[in-house]
């Protein structure tokens, strides 16, 4: 059976008076109905840019598509012309941003916003319309939903905005829906309440889900597979519990090494990560981790390394996983002398 969706060597720039930013540098991936992919990383490592630009939403210039294919349904919706994207966008494909106060209209109601999109993609009556945006709103526990039509984005707080804007984007039923770090600015337990919704309506409708976050425990809750990236790049992807488990690339395991752990009472080290993120305009020649890791040999300076599987269904983008793993081993027992 085909994947629902399939990322091909993705490529994305941006030419700036300062020169070309090469943001996103060849990434591919497949993704089912049904299932949750978490994309991770720190900030500018290119994950938003790859979805916006799937979505084709980069605006033109600066930001190019340099090559590469994504195949929703077998159909490459980069070579679609601007009037079927829009066809794709809402109806095929949702998207929950960030910040929902500046995504949502602060001059329109709720009710008039996820109507207008139910209108639109679906071709509803006014009547219908309104209809499908209270079973919407109460799907995703708004309280009284069809007394809040009428309501504007100021009136709601920021986890019910949040919820307001994932009642839009399932409204048209979307086989799958982006998640751009919709917890973010939301404190702990409204993330845990947005991360719950999310889950249920994926089940109810089937969709599948891309999350994207820099928050190792909001995707651990949600994705069944995860993908690494760092400046541009995939430099490790593994199913969901094995990544989690037996991180291969230093990278990976500087981020996990970040967080916090719970099951654990005993004194914990936070691990950090020395140094910055390479210069996108001029990324270097080898790998673009090298140099901020410890295993860095001239190897990494002079060749990038390519996505290879390490482990059955877990691929790493690094020349020395065999070093790195036989450290990971001897670690515990260095730590015991």
């Amino acid at each position: 059976m085909a994947p629902l969706l399939e990322v091909r060597d993705l490529q994305v720039a941006f030419f700036t008076k300062d020169g070309v930013v090469r943001a996103v540098n060849g990434i591919s991936y497949t993704l089912d109905q049904g299932d949750t992919l978490g994309i991770v990383g720190e900030s500018g490592c290119g994950k938003s840019v790859s979805v916006l630009a799937m979505l084709r939403l980069l605006p033109e210039p600066p930001a190019k598509i340099m090559g590469g294919q994504v195949l929703l349904e077998g159909q490459d919706i980069l070579r679609l012309p601007v009037s079927r994207m829009h066809e794709v966008r809402g109806s095929k494909v949702a998207m929950i941003f960030q910040d929902p106060m500046t995504s949502l209209n602060p001059v329109m109601t709720i009710g008039d916003q996820i109507a207008e999109a139910v209108r639109v993609n679906l071709g509803a009556g006014p009547r219908e319309a309104r209809e499908r945006a209270v079973e919407v709103l109460t799907a995703v526990g708004i309280p009284n939903a069809s007394e809040r039509l009428g309501d504007y984005p100021h009136q709601f707080s920021g986890g019910m905005r949040q919820r307001v804007m994932i009642a839009m984007a399932i409204s048209c039923r979307p086989k799958l829906l982006i998640a751009d770090e919709p917890t973010t600015a939301l404190d702990v337990t409204v993330q845990a309440q947005i991360v719950d919704l999310v889950k249920r309506l994926q089940a109810e409708l089937n969709m599948a889900v891309i999350w994207i976050t820099h928050d190792l425990g909001v995707v651990a809750r949600l994705a069944k597979r995860i993908n690494v990236m760092y400046a541009g790049y995939i430099i490790e992807t593994a199913p969901i519990k094995l990544l989690f488990a037996n991180p291969q690339h230093p990278y990976t395991i500087g981020l996990l090494g970040s967080v916090p752990r719970m099951d654990t009472c005993e004194d914990q080290e936070l691990q950090y990560i020395d140094g910055f993120p390479p210069d996108m305009i001029r990324l270097p020649p080898g790998c673009p981790f090298a140099l901020r890791c410890l295993y860095r040999t001239e190897q990494c300076l002079a060749a990038r390394p390519e996505l290879r599987e390490v482990f059955p269904d877990h691929q790493v983008a690094c020349w020395h996983v065999e070093e790195v793993r036989l450290r990971k081993v001897a670690a515990p027992q260095e730590e015991r002398v």
